[in-house]
């Protein structure tokens, strides 16, 4: 298998430690700027408020199949998880797109370290979600 980069997000994290724990608990500004042998697959985008990052944690080193969770003092397994130490060092985010300018997406809601990887974008269109009740495991009641 093969996978390249399509781009670099920039971020105001230069830590690991810094990020937050989630797109969803981030105000945080970051510019996702893809290469330009790719920026015409950017056309369009400016149409959707929010855009899924695919990414590779380049910090993460490692992995085991049972983590403790930041909204849990319990070991679960990893794949239950949306932990950063995982046999495939694959992230998503959904972020909010401010602006696109050539090459550069100006995004709100980044929770990743400056200079991570990008290997792809998608749009969030929520109707692509199942209509149907979601369950979310041993998270419930520990959301807000």
């Amino acid at each position: 298998m093969r996978v390249e980069s399509i781009g670099i997000i920039h971020s105001p994290f230069k830590s690991v430690q810094e990020c937050p724990i989630q797109p969803s608990r981030s105000k945080a500004i970051g510019e996702v700027e893809i290469f330009k042998e790719y920026q015409e697959g950017l056309e369009d985008t400016n149409g959707f408020s929010h855009l899924i990052l695919i990414y590779w944690f380049h910090k993460s080193k490692g992995y085991s199949l049972k983590v403790k969770p930041f909204l849990d003092d319990k070991l679960r397994g990893l794949f239950a998880t949306r932990a950063p130490r995982r046999p495939n060092q694959i992230g998503l985010s959904v972020v909010k797109l401010l602006r696109r300018e050539e090459n550069i997406l100006f995004v709100e809601g980044i929770d990743v370290v400056d200079k991570t990887l990008l290997l792809d974008i998608k749009p969030y269109v929520p109707d692509f979600i199942p209509g149907e009740k979601i369950k979310i495991g041993w998270l419930e009641g520990k959301l807000k």
